[in-house]
């Protein structure tokens, strides 16, 4: 009954590796399996494994329930064509990953404490120092790098090499970036359980040919759900860096992040915790300090964890206003700047 409207209405799911074909024009619908009031839609991919693949799965399903709410839908993929024995499923490819000498997770508690702030501007003081650096922003729910970077819109061009398909990142500021969001327009929203999010992360890591790189930053999504312990799990990340504010709500949250990098079935070395938001500092009065989301909560729990505390980064008008113009506040001079230098010399120290 259904079959010519949800073929007209998946037009519009693209895929960004095949000049923004849509799926339908690529023949890549292979089923359409209508059962009273539900629907089954089989995607087929050829014999080598599309890099995109959960990102082209979930788009197909936030297509189907914006267009179809009253239909229960299903998205199944099926391999055409396939050549060779196929991988096991646990089996990760880490080729990619053979030129990277650190991976260093960014993570936090809870949201809201600029923790993707603090990953964007340390890779790019990084880089200002002489590394090689490159940045994947893991929040697939709230891609933010992007838009962080002025890279909003751009779609990373895809290689075939050694019989692997693998993603090209975008590169500005000396950064190699990659993110969900540049394979999502900003106003699609994401509809995906926590096993395809994983698979789109761990595509989002290991698909993309980062080339030789001194450090790797991982932008984790914020909490301590299944996605993290999946992620940490299978990424071979050394080490992790806290973000926090000063203020009690994000500091309880702090113990959360911390204990889950130390659980004995995670066991990731924390290199210390940043204090974000540390004061209020006016930019006609550079010397003022104003503490309104309390002072020293930070450094207090760095203590109490016996944690280093990395840096101290004040809350300036121009971060916000710089990032939002793409142009992250790490490229230039002042006191803001500063800090993400000297917590870039301190990482660089400890990693």
């Amino acid at each position: 009954m259904y079959k010519e409207q949800i073929l007209k209405a998946l037009q519009e799911v693209c895929h960004p590796g095949r000049q923004n074909r849509s799926i339908v024009e690529l023949g890549m619908v292979s089923d359409i399996h209508e059962e009273q009031d539900s629907v089954v839609i089989t995607l087929a991919f050829p014999k080598r494994r599309d890099p995109l693949t959960e990102y082209l799965v979930g788009a197909t399903r936030a297509c189907l329930i914006r267009n179809f709410p009253q239909l229960k839908s299903e998205v199944r993929t099926v391999v055409l064509e396939e050549s060779q024995p196929k991988k096991k499923v646990n089996e990760l490819d880490f080729s990619q990953l053979e030129n990277v000498k650190h991976i260093i997770g960014i993570a936090s508690g809870k949201g809201g404490v600029g923790k993707s702030t603090v990953a964007v501007n340390l890779a790019i003081a990084l880089a200002r120092a002489g590394y090689k650096v490159g940045l994947a922003d893991a929040d697939v729910y709230g891609p933010s790098v992007p838009t962080m970077t002025a890279t909003q819109g751009l779609t990373p061009d895809a290689v075939e090499e050694n019989g692997g398909t693998w993603i090209l990142p975008v590169e500005k500021y000396g950064v190699k970036w990659m993110s969900i969001g540049y394979f999502a327009s900003e106003e699609q929203a994401l509809i995906w359980r926590g096993p395809m999010a994983c698979n789109a992360l761990k595509q989002m890591i290991l698909q993309v040919k980062w080339g030789e790189l001194d450090f790797l930053l991982i932008d984790m999504p914020p909490g301590t759900g299944d996605i993290h312990i999946s992620l940490v799990g299978d990424i071979p990340m050394e080490s992790a860096v806290i973000v926090t504010t000063p203020q009690k709500v994000a500091l309880a949250d702090v113990l959360k992040g911390v204990n889950m990098f130390r659980n004995e079935n995670v066991n990731r070395r924390i290199l210390g915790l940043v204090e974000n938001m540390s004061w209020f500092t006016p930019a006609e009065h550079p010397q003022e300090r104003y503490y309104i989301f309390g002072k020293d909560g930070g450094a207090q729990m760095a203590r109490n964890l016996d944690l280093e505390l990395l840096a101290q980064i004040p809350l300036v008008q121009s971060v916000r206003e710089s990032l939002d113009k793409g142009e992250p506040i790490a490229l230039y001079s002042g006191v803001d700047a500063e800090a993400y230098l000297k917590l870039a010399a301190k990482v660089a120290e400890l990693a």
